[in-house]
């Protein structure tokens, strides 16, 4: 493999400092040694200058200095055992980064050993519980060498060991000795920044110096291979690295999606937590019970789950900003008006990870909205200058990456009564769970405990594995959800190239509209037409005929055309976004037309999904009659309540009873929860006319209203009278009104 510019077949590292952050904890555990055995604790001198030598360089160095009955071996032998007391308590400090770039070498053919000036027996016990051993073919220890580091023996055995020349292997040192026992090696050095920098002349003459870890990883990223898009049905990555990641609002895209999107992480790894923010106090119960949830895609009929999950309370503002401070990536996927209520505690929690110098931050936006990254960075800033000045907030802008995206997957949350089954019918099966006998372990220190025997252990794995299996079957199934993989992101942030489920693109604004044309606008046309007609889900309203040829036409014979003239650079996106839209249409059985034909003003409005389509085809002088047909259907659909719990279309009628003509409705200057609200723009009379027509032949001859898609599309080649199995109207009023 090449990496900078060498050919390399093997990585040889150094552990103390180097992989471990064990070096400090020595320090400390060798002073506290020689002030119990010694009565004077060493000096930061000596240990300073002890850093990477073997132990008997470093037993003459300290006899050197306080005399040749000074106790070292003993002291060292104390200091080890209290090193290890605390790490078997705390557990072994891992470097951030390591485990990202053993995954990535190993991953690539790249032989792993440790050189390390330890003792076997602490390095075996510290690999071990970091959890490091699998990744080492080799390990060669201080007690295993004669001379010990600057010496360049150790490196010199690993690379024998390995069966590699030493100029092909990476040697990653921390201190001064250690570096010059790597150069002397005739090996490639790689020079990782601790506690005391060696001299220029040595960091000058190794291959890649940096400040950490992560440093190295950043320039291995690229030398390296890309997982590509994975499949629904690939297992998630083992190891963990030591990232935890956010997503701040846990509904359905949040936790049916996005949640899978860092799972897969980058294929090398994925995030060692993830942390949800969710003001639904069933749901973040449930999560912290289990520790992790299960996706469903109907479609494959295949199950998905989501490991190391904390839901945290969107009411808990000290645990949200402590969420910002911790993690390098958050998903932000909350409405325009949950972003706006919340801006001032985006902006104390940005405050509060510059105040601790967490680095820069990727917020990536879900929100369906063009120039969503705008949106919520003015917000944040708006709310940042209430609290600090001009220079402060915008240095603490500058720390966030605002990346805009396009979700194509369509996801659900499980109905609370099917969530309610569910869990009644998993407890039930843990019915018989043998109670476990821990009294020979109870009360006692592990070093008093009784010994088990054989038949005792052999009993009490067998109980732990019924509750272990009894529990597995637990299954807490929270979203149904479509298996599109892609999330498209705004090319804003480098570790954007990290996630292998992310494609990111330069023209995200525009991609953003296509997104809304096609997908937003057709979706609602489909609810409110199939509405129309009775149809309770989306899924039974594409197996109509008529609605299939409406869907069909207004995707292929006008949206895709209008937005082909204008980014004909996606018109491979479009071709493979149309069938697959429509093929999870059909099988949305589950999928309520009330629910995606909600909220009609915001859809019909001016500039939006559907008008903003129609007012592109006046444009460009181009005929859309399956577009005017879906605007009159979503205007039926609110005016005659289909859904009628739905606030925004009682509000659409309550606007029509008080204008009472059409013309009025739609051309009047409206505003609703503070912002302007308008239908049909100026020049646009004659999209009034055949919209006041269609209204007309719906109230008048409603099988030519519903067969519109087929007469089109057939030519009239055959007569188009259509049986129609049409909704009841709420009140007689609300359809005497629909024609002034």
């Amino acid at each position: 493999m090449d990496i900078f510019g060498k050919s390399i077949s093997a990585a040889i590292f150094d552990m103390d400092g180097t992989m471990l952050d064990t070096e400090r904890l020595r320090l400390t555990m060798l002073k506290q040694a020689s002030t119990e055995l010694h009565g004077q604790s060493m000096s930061d001198e000596l240990l300073m200058d002890s850093l990477g030598l073997s132990a008997q360089r470093a037993e003459a160095l300290a006899k050197a200095c306080y005399g040749a009955a000074y106790p070292y071996a003993q002291i060292r032998e104390r200091a080890d055992a209290l090193e290890l007391d605390y790490v078997r308590q705390q557990g072994v400090p891992v470097k951030n980064a390591l485990i990202d770039v053993l995954e990535r070498l190993k991953k690539n053919g790249i032989l792993l050993a440790v050189a390390t000036s330890s003792r076997r027996a602490i390095a075996l016990e510290y690999l071990q519980q970091a959890n490091l051993s699998k990744y080492f073919d080799v390990v060669v220890c201080g007690d295993e060498v004669c001379q010990g580091k600057p010496d360049p023996e150790i490196f010199l055995t690993a690379a024998e060991r390995l069966t590699c020349p030493p100029e092909q292997c990476l040697m990653f040192e921390d201190s001064q000795n250690g570096l010059r026992a790597a150069l002397a090696a005739g090996g490639q050095a790689v020079y990782v920044k601790d506690i005391k920098d060696p001299e220029l002349r040595y960091r000058q003459q190794a291959l890649f110096a940096c400040q950490d870890l992560d440093a190295f990883l950043r320039a291995l990223i690229p030398l390296t291979r890309r997982y590509p898009m994975p499949r629904i049905n690939e297992r998630f990555p083992q190891s963990h690295n030591q990232l935890s990641v956010g997503i701040h609002g846990f509904g359905a895209i949040g936790g049916g999606y996005l949640s899978q999107v860092l799972a897969n992480w980058d294929g090398y790894t994925r995030p060692a937590r993830i942390i949800g923010v969710t003001g639904n106090a069933l749901l973040r119960n449930l999560v912290n019970a289990f520790g992790q949830f299960t996706v469903n895609y109907e479609r494959l009929a295949f199950e998905q789950t989501i490991k190391n999950v904390e839901l945290i309370d969107a009411a808990d503002e000290t645990a949200v900003i402590a969420m910002y401070r911790s993690c390098p990536l958050v998903a932000l996927c909350l409405p325009e008006p949950a972003i706006r209520q919340q801006a001032d505690l985006l902006a104390r929690a940005l405050l509060s990870r510059q105040a601790v110098a967490a680095g820069p931050l990727t917020l990536l936006i879900v929100l369906n909205k063009v120039r969503a990254g705008q949106y919520v960075r003015q917000q944040i800033l708006e709310a940042l200058l209430r609290r600090v000045g001009q220079a402060e907030a915008m240095a603490v802008l500058a720390g966030v990456h605002f990346c805009e995206t396009v979700v194509n997957r369509m996801v659900s949350r499980l109905p609370k009564r099917a969530l309610l089954t569910q869990i009644q019918s998993g407890l039930t099966r843990l019915d018989g769970i043998p109670a476990l006998d821990l009294t020979a372990l109870a009360g006692q220190p592990a070093t008093e405990a009784k010994p088990l025997s054989l038949q005792a252990i052999a009993g009490l794995l067998g109980d732990l594995s019924s509750i272990q299996q009894r529990l597995a079957r637990l299954n807490l199934v929270l979203f149904n959800s479509e298996p599109d993989m892609a999330l498209y992101v705004s090319d804003q942030s480098p570790l954007l190239a990290r996630l292998r489920q992310v494609k990111v693109v330069e023209d995200i604004a525009g991609l953003q509209m296509i997104k809304n044309r096609l997908s937003n606008g057709t979706h609602a046309i489909l609810a409110w037409f199939g509405g129309l007609l009775g149809h309770q889900t989306i899924g039974q309203a594409m197996g109509d005929e008529r609605v299939q040829r409406l869907v069909d036409r207004l995707m292929r014979e006008e949206i895709q055309p209008l937005l082909l003239a204008r980014w004909p650079q996606h018109a491979d996106y479009m071709a493979d976004f149309i069938p697959a839209f429509v093929q999870r249409c059909r099988l949305s059985f589950k999928d309520p037309c009330d629910r995606v034909g909600r909220d009609p003003i915001r859809k019909l409005q001016h500039g939006e999904r559907v008008l903003g389509t129609l007012t592109l085809a006046q444009e460009q002088g181009l005929a859309s009659p399956m577009l005017e047909l879906g605007l009159a259907a979503g205007l039926l659909w609110a005016l005659e309540a289909v859904a009628p719990a739905d606030e925004e279309g009682r509000q659409l009628r309550q606007w029509y009873a008080e204008e009472g003509s059409l013309e009025r409705l739609l051309t009047h200057d409206w505003r609703l929860a503070g912002k302007p609200v308008r239908f049909v723009g100026p020049g646009q009379e004659a999209l009034l006319d055949r919209l006041t027509a269609l209204l007309a032949e719906y109230e008048q001859q409603p099988e030519q209203f519903f067969a519109r898609p087929l007469v089109a599309a057939q030519q009239a080649a055959k007569p188009a009278r259509v049986k129609v199995a049409r909704r009841q109207v709420t009140t007689q009023q609300t359809r005497a009104a629909l024609i002034p």
